[in-house]
C-alpha cells in the first residue's frame, strides 16, 4: 500500500516550494519554532517541514484536519508521546551491526527479536489510542485502518505467539561464562565459552572466589582441569576483527592487580563492537540448533516494514509540539482559529502577531487585533502610518497567518479564510555587511528583482521600507514602478513604507491595471497616540521627512532636549 504520511499525502515535489531562511527569520517564526521544544532535533524537523510551502488546498486541508484531531484529543497526544518513548529502539536498531556484512548471529537475532517485540507492542498501543480517540481526519483514519488491519490479521496474531515464545526462551540469558588463557605478560591469548547462565555476575559467588584465589600465588589452581560441569571449547587466540583495544579490555578483566573483579567495556566504543562480534561467533558455535530455530521463526517476518510506524513519529511530534504551544497560549486568553481554505484570496478577523503572545510579560487583554482581507480590489496594500506605530508588526502577522496555516496549524486570529500561496517572499532591510559591495540601494534593487522574477500571481510579498535607503525622489520612483509591476502580475502584497506619496498615487496606478487594484492601508493615530489599528483609508498626509526625522531623532525638539 502507499506509504502513510500525516504531513505529505502527496509526494510530488513540484507541489512544495522551500522558503528561504531569511523569510522565516523576517516573519519572526524561527524564534517561535525554537520555543516549541527544547530538543534541537525536533526544532530542526519542525523548521524544515514548515519551510516547505504548498499552494495545494487539498494538502493544506489534510494537515489542518490532522492537527484539529490531535489538538482536541489530549489523551491521544499523551499516549502517542509515551509510545514514542518506547519505540526509539526501532529507529536505532542495528546501529552497530549495519556496518559489516555477515550472517546474523545470536546477538543480531536477539536484537531483531526485541525489535519485532517492540513493534508488536507499538501496533497494539497505537491501535488502542486511535480506537479510543474521537478522530475525523483522513490522515488519522487511514492510520487507524492500517493498524486495525495489522492488528486483526491472522499473521499478526501468529507473529505475537511466535515472538512471545522465543522471548520466553531467551529471556533467561543473563550472562556467559568464558575462559581466558594468558601469556607471560598477563595479556589475553585465547578465549572460550564455559557456560550460559540465567543470572548476571556480581562480585560474589564464583567471581569473588576466583579473585580471592588470584590474590596469592599458592591459590592459583594447578592445571586446567574442570570439574565436569563446564565444557571448554578452544578458539583462535586473536580472531579476525578482535581489536587491540578489545585485547586490552579482556586483559583488564583478568589482571590480578585490577581494583575491581569486573571490568566494564565503555559503551559505544569500538571495543564493544569487537567483543559483541566475537561473542556472536562463540555463541553461534555453541548454540547452532537454537540459532537455527531463531532464524527460522524470524525469517517469517523478515519483510516486516518497521519504518511504516517509526517514520510517522517525527510527524506526530510536529503536530503535538504545536498543539501543546497553542494550548498553553489559549489558556492565557489568546485566540486561535482553524484555517479554512476557500476561494477568497484572504479574509481574516482578529489577527495579531504571535511574537507578542510569546512575550512572557505580555497580557492577552492588551493585544490589539485587526481585520484585513485580500481580494481583487485589495490585491496590494500600501501601508503607511507613524513611526513605531506597528507597521512591521502587522506586516509580519499577515505572513505568519499563511506560514502557519499552510503547515496545518491554528493561526493567531479569530477567523481566517484563504487561498494558499505558492511562496512567501520578504523584502526587509538587509544587514549592513550584506550591502557593502552594491550599496544599500543596489542591494535592495537586486534582491527585489530576484523576488519579482520568482513570484507568481499566487505568491505573497511582504515589503518593509523597501527603497527607502536613498533620497525620497529616487526611492519614490523606483517604488512606484515596483508597485505597477506587482499589480500587473497580481501577487498579494503588503508594502509598508514612509512614502505617503506612494499611497496618494494609488488611483493613478489602479487606472493602468485591468484586473487587480491597490489600496491604502493606514495605521490609525489618535491625537499622536499609537493605536496599532489599521483601516483602509487615504494616507494621513504627514510628510515623509517628518517621519524620518522622528525615526532617527533629528527633529528640533529631539536634538535640543537635555
Amino acid at each position: 500500500m502507499k506509504k502513510l504520511s500525516l504531513l505529505f499525502p502527496d509526494r510530488d515535489d513540484k507541489k512544495y516550494k522551500r522558503l528561504s531562511e531569511t523569510t522565516v527569520h523576517d516573519l519572526g517564526m524561527d524564534s517561535i519554532i525554537d520555543s516549541l521544544t527544547d530538543k534541537k532535533t525536533e526544532q530542526v524537523y519542525i523548521y524544515n517541514v514548515m519551510r516547505l510551502e504548498t499552494a495545494d488546498p487539498d494538502i493544506v486541508q489534510y494537515r489542518c484536519d490532522v492537527f484539529d484531531d490531535i489538538f482536541h484529543n489530549k489523551k491521544m497526544r499523551d499516549d502517542i508521546v509515551d509510545i514514542m518513548s518506547r519505540i526509539n529502539f526501532l529507529k536505532e536498531y542495528g546501529s552497530y551491526t549495519h556496518d559489516r556484512d555477515h550472517d546474523a548471529g545470536a546477538f543480531d537475532l536477539l536484537h531483531r527479536l526485541q525489535e519485532i517485540g517492540d513493534y508488536i507492542e507499538s501496533i497494539e498501543a497505537i491501535y488502542k489510542c486511535l480506537t479510543d480517540a474521537d478522530i475525523h481526519s483522513k490522515g488519522l483514519l487511514d492510520l487507524k485502518k492500517y493498524v486495525t488491519d495489522l492488528f486483526e490479521d491472522n499473521g499478526f496474531e501468529g507473529m505475537k505467539k511466535d515472538v512471545a515464545a522465543l522471548r520466553a526462551d531467551t529471556s533467561d540469558l543473563k550472562s556467559i561464562t568464558v575462559g581466558i588463557n594468558l601469556n607471560e605478560a598477563f595479556e589475553a591469548q585465547s578465549i572460550g565459552v564455559i557456560s550460559l547462565n540465567n543470572k548476571p555476575f556480581t562480585k560474589s559467588g564464583i567471581i569473588s572466589n576466583w579473585v580471592d584465589k588470584m590474590s596469592t600465588k599458592d591459590q592459583i589452581g594447578d592445571g586446567t582441569d574442570w570439574d565436569g560441569s563446564y565444557h571448554f571449547e578452544q578458539f583462535d587466540a586473536k580472531p579476525e576483527g578482535l581489536s587491540d583495544n578489545t585485547t586490552k579490555a579482556l586483559t583488564a578483566m583478568v589482571n590480578p592487580f585490577a581494583y575491581a573483579s569486573l571490568a566494564c567495556v565503555p559503551e559505544n566504543d569500538n571495543s564493544t563492537r569487537s567483543v559483541t562480534n566475537y561473542m556472536n561467533q562463540v555463541t553461534n558455535h555453541m548454540l547452532h540448533r537454537t540459532i537455527k530455530h531463531l532464524k527460522d521463526v524470524l525469517n517469517k517476518y523478515s519483510m516486516l516494514t518497521i519504518t511504516d510506524i517509526t517514520d510517522l513519529m517525527p510527524e506526530f511530534i510536529y503536530y503535538i509540539r504545536w498543539a501543546e504551544y497553542i494550548e498553553k497560549l489559549s489558556q492565557k486568553g489568546y485566540s486561535f482559529a482553524r484555517p479554512q481554505c476557500s476561494n477568497e484570496a484572504m479574509s481574516a478577523e482578529g489577527i495579531y502577531n504571535i511574537k507578542l503572545a510569546a512575550l512572557e510579560n505580555h497580557d492577552a487583554g492588551h493585544i490589539i487585533t485587526n481585520d484585513i482581507d485580500f481580494s481583487d480590489e485589495h490585491r496590494i496594500y500600501i501601508l503607511t502610518g507613524a513611526n513605531r506605530g506597528g507597521k512591521t508588526t502587522i506586516t509580519q502577522a499577515v505572513g505568519q497567518l499563511f506560514f502557519m496555516a499552510e503547515g496545518g496549524i491554528y493561526v493567531p486570529a479569530s477567523q481566517f479564510y484563504f487561498t494558499p500561496v505558492d511562496a512567501i517572499y520578504t523584502h526587509f532591510p538587509a544587514d549592513e555587511d550584506k550591502t557593502m559591495e552594491l550599496g544599500r540601494l543596489g542591494e535592495e534593487c537586486q534582491r527585489f528583482r530576484e523576488i519579482y522574477k520568482d513570484s507568481t500571481n499566487n505568491s505573497l510579498l511582504l515589503l518593509n521600507e523597501t527603497f527607502s535607503t536613498t533620497s525620497f525622489e529616487e526611492g519614490y520612483y523606483i517604488a512606484r514602478d515596483a508597485v505597477r509591476a506587482m499589480l500587473l502580475k497580481g501577487c498579494r502584497v503588503i508594502y509598508n513604507t514612509h512614502m505617503h506619496k506612494l499611497a496618494e498615487d494609488i488611483y493613478e496606478m489602479n487606472q493602468e491595471s485591468k484586473k487587480y487594484q491597490a489600496a491604502s492601508l493606514v495605521v490609525k493615530s489618535d491625537g499622536g497616540n499609537r493605536s496599532y489599528k489599521v483601516e483602509v483609508a487615504p494616507p494621513a498626509g504627514m510628510s515623509y521627512a517628518k517621519d524620518i526625522a522622528e525615526k532617527y531623532g533629528v527633529t528640533y525638539e529631539m536634538l535640543t532636549k537635555g
